[in-house]
């Protein structure tokens, strides 16, 4: 086991994941201390760095891993990264260590650094309720409910609460206030039409004016984006076989050599593991995969 604890928290690593908890320090942000202990499996990090210079330790997960930097979009500031740690000098060694031990592994096991088609952490936990900017944002793990306070604009506040199910959303999107733009979570519908209103007038977004609160709404966002259809996702259901087999027919010649059809496999595998794919599926397109072999 090796472990690093410094006053913005811990990390750990047991050869099968990096166990992180989050400090009590006055520089750990509120979203790190609301998220609270997170478990990053071997196989969803990309790679692990240790900054002596910047003081700072920090975790790079496979790109489309984890539903909170893919709904962030790099967007967090330092406080609230949950996959950065500081590091202070008397403690080099030791990160160093843990550095070294994470990077063996993930050799050893010879995990791959690209992107993934399946979330591979399983986002911040829920009942989750969250009030910041002109309204509250409330998920249970199947209904999001949007409720409004005094801040919200009359046009918005006129319909009500709104209440929507996982399976009907298109997108949910969060992003910051930055500047003299205010921030927003905004839920698209998949029965929308046409542009989305601002979201001061939207009644699928809570509108958000830059205070301490604000990135607590990116948590709800990704409870949601975990629950619905990866973006990078291949298609599933019945006509899986089909697009696999007219996607690898396009293919140049010489692009179906045998490296090519491995990642492939190796990609298949993963959105079965995620459960993207039922075993019929991955069973189907492995199949149209082999055969090319």
């Amino acid at each position: 086991m090796a472990e690093i604890i410094q006053k913005d928290g811990t990390w750990s690593f047991d050869g099968d994941a990096v166990h992180i908890v989050p400090g009590r320090d006055k520089g750990v942000g509120l979203l790190r201390q609301t998220l609270g202990a997170v478990t990053v499996p071997l196989h969803a990090i990309a790679g692990v760095s240790h900054e002596p210079g910047r003081k700072a330790g920090r975790l790079r997960l496979r790109d489309g891993a984890d539903p909170l930097l893919r709904v962030t979009a790099g967007r967090l500031p330092d406080s609230s990264d949950p996959y950065q740690l500081t590091v202070e000098p008397d403690r080099t060694g030791v990160a160093e260590y843990l550095v070294d031990e994470v990077r063996n592994a993930l050799l050893l096991d010879q995990v791959d650094a690209g992107p993934v088609a399946t979330y591979l952490l399983p986002g911040p936990p829920v009942p989750l309720t969250v009030g910041a900017g002109d309204g509250t944002a409330a998920f249970d793990g199947s209904r999001v409910s949007l409720t409004w306070n005094w801040k919200t604009e009359e046009a918005k506040s006129s319909g009500g609460p709104r209440t929507f199910a996982v399976e009907d959303l298109a997108a949910v999107e969060w992003y910051p206030a930055m500047g003299l733009d205010n921030g927003y979570l905004r839920f698209t519908l998949a029965s929308a039409t046409g542009s989305a209103p601002e979201p001061k007038y939207d009644p699928h977004s809570v509108e958000l004016f830059g205070f301490k609160k604000d990135p607590l709404m990116a948590l709800v966002a990704a409870a949601v984006a975990v629950r619905m259809p990866h973006p990078a996702a291949a298609p599933s259901g019945p006509a899986a076989e089909a697009a696999l087999t007219k996607e690898l027919d396009r293919a140049p010649e010489g692009a179906q050599d045998h490296d090519a059809l491995l990642r492939r496999l190796r990609e298949l595998g993963e959105l079965h593991q995620g459960g993207i794919l039922t075993a019929d599926e991955f069973a189907a397109a492995k199949q149209a995969i082999l055969r090319r072999f």
